[in-house]
């Protein structure tokens, strides 16, 4: 790499990341690595020598195109790698998906998409913006609100939901609305209520102006920035973490070695962090537990009927990638001052790759909390250590944790931690004491401010290798057994396997008054007890569907449908709400591939959960949002002969 590339690089990161940021820029090593700086010109100039690319060509996304998973697994290194990337190209009002060889250095294929939209990309809105504002329209409802011109407006369109609409159909609409930003930070309270415009953005016009009626705009400010909030509370006594020694895991380009983990991790600009080819040595033996894992998709559909708000049921990961789902951390706050920060490039609308610096972290943490103990004659007590993967996503008004924990006795534990500013309409009572109906979909947070019913959905892409590629998905349902009259107990509850045995059996849902529990076995290899090898999927808090079955929402997220799909192994079975989840049409992604029914007996098969929040808000979401946790497992069950963590030191 050239000095002039890594001075650029090194621009707004610090010295103290520089390593990481020209790792990620630097060639490959891996087939599952990320796109180098040199692959995605390479990319480009592939396609601009077969023709494919101007100056007014738009991407929606450059992504590493991953090999078949067999090709990865028989790869060695020193060989040659399958190298492929996959690009998403606007040319016009048409859209096209190329795949590239990066190794033989030619276009694969250039397939027009139909029926389908790619995401919108940043500044996609910039000229239909213009009309918008010009319309007469649009001037004639703001100045029916008092506003002579734009100037202290901020308005944007974005991707509204599919309903399958003459005025939708076939078409690339977007929605605008504008916020009245003048004199405050947080400008999520001074929306135009009511006032949306329809615009097709391909032909880049205006199709209407829907105008609700006139809500007065409330003088209410939620600001929460330094000067805005109370002065900062008395800490007497400061807690000191540090690592002097450095950290306990080692890190070799994109591979993470961790006690008895190890595994390969990489940033993509549309889902985050995805974890590969995780092993955990037990003894001598290095055994597989996931090949791959990885956010999948995000749905937030809000709870609101006016036209306003209906069309707000964003498919976040899949709409909103354009700018890198994943944004910087703030050492210190976001992670700790002695994590280790990484990394990684996206591609902007040109198809450019631009670094994008601490990205994601990893770092070691103690909580205080005990591995195992036991008193009997004497205590017995371990201390537990955990590794911590960790993303943020903001999205709009939201933003979202991501932690990968790493524990010693072989469980990873995933958590979605929910913050950021609840999105809220301006309506005309004061508050709830008005006997209005303004709250009827949602509760006041503040004056004239109401935080609007909606629901959270992630999910996560779960390739679990447990003891080999070949698993047996099998539920545990735990059932009551009556006795027989002499006996003293009236009942007790065991054990019944059932194994479904394809993947429209193995579609379930979590329900505490008929507990089962989820595990993936091995076909190859048992316990010294008998027992076939596997893993577990355990549930923490989640949520079901609230919305009625034909509700156009519910049907183009059809993941959210069941906590857990079960489905073989393909390559091109990425994301749950399918590849092109904006304005898509219902029934894509796992709903369209499950109808296949295939056998996931003793195959190499997926796991999908997802974990499910309905947010009703409350006074202390407002002005900004305490994170709150949601957390599913990855849990050996007999995957051990016994607990692996018998060997963590003790107190002193």
């Amino acid at each position: 790499m050239s000095e002039k590339v890594k001075r650029k690089l090194a621009k707004g990161i610090g010295s103290a990341l520089l390593g990481a940021a020209i790792a990620t820029a630097d060639a490959t090593e891996h087939p599952l690595d990320p796109l180098s700086f040199d692959e995605h010109w390479d990319v480009l100039q592939i396609l601009y020598d077969a023709g494919k690319v101007d100056p007014d060509t738009k991407f929606s996304g450059i992504h590493l195109y991953e090999p078949d998973k067999a090709d990865v697994l028989a790869w060695t290194p020193g060989s040659p790698r399958p190298r492929q990337a996959k690009a998403v190209v606007r040319n016009g009002g048409e859209a096209f998906e190329a795949v590239i060889d990066l190794e033989r250095r030619r276009l694969e294929s250039y397939e027009k998409l139909e029926g389908v939209q790619p995401y919108f990309t940043s500044g996609e809105d910039r000229k239909v913006l213009d009309k918008m504002l010009e319309h007469p329209d649009f001037v004639a409802a703001i100045k029916r609100r008092g506003y002579e011109d734009t100037t202290f407006l901020r308005c944007s369109i974005g991707p509204p939901g599919y309903f399958g609409t003459d005025e939708q159909r076939g078409r690339r609409i977007g929605h605008g609305s504008c916020r009245d930003v003048r004199g405050v930070r947080n400008g999520w309270v001074r929306g135009l209520a009511g006032l949306d415009v329809v615009v097709d953005m391909t032909n880049q016009e205006v199709i209407r102006v829907v105008d609700e009626g006139i809500v007065p705009m409330p003088k209410t400010k939620a600001d929460f920035d330094r000067t805005s909030t109370p002065p900062p509370r008395e800490v007497p006594s400061p807690i000191l973490v540090s690592q002097p020694g450095g950290p306990g895991f080692e890190v070799d380009g994109h591979w993470i070695s961790w006690q008895n983990w190890r595994f390969h991790l990489r940033a993509d600009q549309r889902v985050g962090p995805v974890l590969s080819m995780v092993t955990y040595k037990d003894g001598n033996d290095v055994r597989s537990v996931l090949y791959q894992a990885s956010l999948s998709e995000i749905f937030v559909p809000y709870s609101d009927p006016s036209f306003h708000w209906y069309h707000r049921n964003f498919l976040d990961a899949g709409e909103f990638a354009a700018p890198g789902l994943m944004k910087p951390l703030v050492a210190g706050a976001d992670c700790p001052v002695h994590a280790k920060y990484f990394s990684a490039l996206i591609s902007n609308e040109s198809g450019h790759p631009q670094t994008r610096p601490n990205i994601y972290c990893v770092f070691e943490r103690e909580t205080g909390d005990p591995a195992w103990r036991h008193l009997s004659d004497e205590l017995d007590i371990a201390l537990k250590r955990d590794l911590v993967v960790r993303s943020v996503a903001v999205i709009g008004n939201y933003d979202y944790i991501f932690d990968w924990v790493f524990q010693q006795d072989g469980s990873i534990h995933v958590g979605v931690g929910a913050t950021g500013i609840v999105e809220a309409k301006t309506v005309e009572a004061r508050d709830a004491r008005a006997g209005s109906k303004d709250d009827e979909y949602g509760r006041f947070v503040d004056e004239h401010i109401v935080g609007v019913n909606h629901d959270h959905y992630f999910a996560f892409r779960l390739d679990l290798d447990v003891d080999g590629t070949r698993n047996d998905f099998v539920v545990d349902r735990l059932v009551t057994e009556i006795l027989p009259p002499e006996s003293p107990r009236r009942s007790v509850w065991k054990r019944e396997a059932w194994q479904p045995r394809t993947e429209l059996e193995a579609r379930l849902n979590m329900h505490h008054d008929h507990p089962g529990l989820w595990r993936f076995l091995s076909t190859t290899r048992t316990t010294r007890l008998g027992y076939p090898t596997s893993y577990q999927i355990r549930p923490g808090m989640t949520a079901g569907v609230l919305l009625s079955e034909d509700d156009y929402p519910r049907r183009r997220a059809g993941f959210i449908e069941y906590h857990l799909w079960v489905t073989p192994y393909d390559r091109d079975e990425l994301y749950a709400a399918g590849d092109y989840p904006t304005l898509s049409e219902p029934g894509m992604g796992l709903p369209a591939w499950t109808k296949a029914n295939r056998d996931i007996v003793g195959k190499d098969i997926v796991a999908w959960y997802t974990v499910g929040m309905h947010h009703l808000v409350r006074a202390e979401d407002w002005p900004v949002m305490p994170v709150l946790w949601h957390w599913f497992e990855i849990r050996p069950f007999d995957y051990f002969d016994g607990n692996p963590a018998l060997d963590l030191p003790r107190p002193h």
